[in-house]
């Protein structure tokens, strides 16, 4: 089993910058893949980055050049640096870590943080 803890979620204005960060604790596998989606009301979940365990990241086309999708493999830790916050960017983000096998992928989530952008 597989615990996440996500924190740096917050209130902001538009223009400005978060920082979050998610915790993996567990069984984790040497290959694997971490990555933040977010969920904004009456919208479905979609992913933002991810990285995997080797370091090969990937974006939304919404968020490239603002947000950039880090971790620290030592501290089992993904975070998210957020600049350039626009409204649209509010959503409840949740962390996601995939434990990458050959024959089959083990999913496991955070409870999310939420992320508000004032206009």
């Amino acid at each position: 089993q597989v615990q996440l803890v996500e924190s740096g979620g917050g209130l902001v204005q538009a223009g400005g910058s978060l920082r979050l960060s998610c915790a993996a604790s567990g069984n984790i596998f040497s290959v694997n893949k971490m990555g933040w989606y977010r969920q904004a009301p009456g919208k479905q979940r979609e992913l933002v980055a991810a990285i995997a365990s080797g370091g090969s990241t990937n974006y939304a086309d919404s968020v490239k050049d603002r947000f950039t999708i880090s971790r620290d493999n030592a501290k089992n830790t993904v975070y998210l640096q957020m600049n350039s916050l626009k409204p649209e960017d509010t959503a409840v983000y949740y962390c996601k870590l995939r434990n990458i096998r050959v024959a089959v992928n083990y999913d496991y989530w955070g409870q999310g943080t939420q992320v508000t952008v004032s206009s």
